[in-house]
């Protein structure tokens, strides 16, 4: 799977003419950003994701394949995976060789960024897509679509002739054999092998704070859930079961232990937040979803309530112990 990238080979190098139901991630691509700096200086940066989860980096360097998950490598040989890692190297430096010999052929200028994604996607052990797209500084490029290599529309002059470079090397059905053939049978690979990591459920923590004041008279309450995996979850602010009008969801974040991070925000006049409650849907779960009331201890209150009144009596406790101690001790010395 790792020689995806090759499927720019036949036209960078000149004269290259090259011929069971999952719950988890279902989809694998690769990608690739090439930058080239000037005429003697690019740098490739180099990533292989299943959905949002990264299981494999580059060391640019070297242009040798980092295997992020002892996984990582689905089903492949080390045999297979040390011809593909060679191969790989091969690609990047005939990519930059290339790209640079043709720099004035396509009009470039110094410095200009090349990103390509390229991968397929699987449900209940068929494949049943897969994509190639090319950037060029961040704007649509090129597509492979139904055996054909297609020109963004605002591509111009360098698309038509990327394009043309790709039909005359007959790289089109190399590229589909790979997306079509290749991509899904690695994919189901990695899935059977990673699967005791890629289908846990790790149960969300949750607790509530205030956020900065949005106006005189106004709350901004925040909902944070962390730690939860796999990713899809909902969360809500409520009266009673009405979801609340207004409700701002940030961004999903992950974690360092690749589960995931979300915060939820409400909007609302002071006199209004008694009697709202935000909740947790995930589908480690089940049917008891998390509810944090606005204004109860809970979360950070009540973990200090549990924290200090325990103390509080251990404290009274050791006075009057030691109060008895030095009570007796005058007695017995009188």
């Amino acid at each position: 799977m790792l020689l995806l990238p090759l499927l720019l080979l036949g036209v960078i190098l000149p004269g290259g003419d090259n011929a069971n139901v999952f719950q988890g991630p279902t989809s694998f691509h690769l990608m690739q950003i090439s930058t080239f700096v000037n005429n003697t200086c690019a740098q490739n940066q180099g990533s292989g994701w299943l959905d949002d989860l990264q299981i494999h980096g580059l060391e640019s360097d070297s242009g040798t394949a980092i295997f992020l998950k002892p996984w990582s490598k689905g089903n492949f040989s080390d045999d297979e995976v040390t011809e593909l890692q060679d191969l790989f190297r091969a690609y990047l430096i005939g990519f930059t060789c290339g790209m640079l010999d043709r720099v004035n052929e396509f009009q470039l200028e110094y410095p200009f960024v090349i990103q390509v994604t390229a991968g397929c996607e699987v449900h209940s052990g068929e494949a049943i897509g897969s994509s190639l797209r090319g950037a060029l500084g961040g704007l649509d490029f090129v597509s492979i679509q139904n055996h054909s290599c297609v020109p963004a529309p605002d591509s111009g002059f360098r698309g038509q002739k990327f394009c043309a470079l790709m039909t005359q090397n007959a790289v089109i059905s190399y590229i589909e054999r790979l997306l079509s053939e290749t991509c899904p049978q690695y994919l189901l690979g990695v899935l059977d092998a990673g699967k005791a990591e890629l289908q846990r459920q790790v149960k969300p923590e949750a607790w509530l704070s205030s956020g900065p004041t949005p106006g005189p008279g106004r709350l901004l309450l925040v909902c944070h859930v962390s730690g939860f995996y796999p990713k899809p979850v909902r969360v809500m602010w409520m009266r009673g079961e009405q979801e609340q009008p207004g409700t701002q969801q940030g961004d999903l974040m992950p974690n360092a232990d690749w589960t995931w991070y979300l915060r939820v925000t409400l909007n609302v006049a002071a006199g209004e937040a008694a009697g709202l409650n935000c909740r947790v849907k995930h589908s480690s779960l089940g049917d008891q979803d998390i509810i944090l009331y606005w204004g109860h201890p809970t979360s950070i209150g009540l973990i200090l309530v549990a924290i200090i009144v325990p103390s509080l009596i251990l404290l009274i406790c050791l006075a009057f112990g030691v109060l008895r101690f030095m009570g007796s001790h005058r007695v017995r010395h009188d």
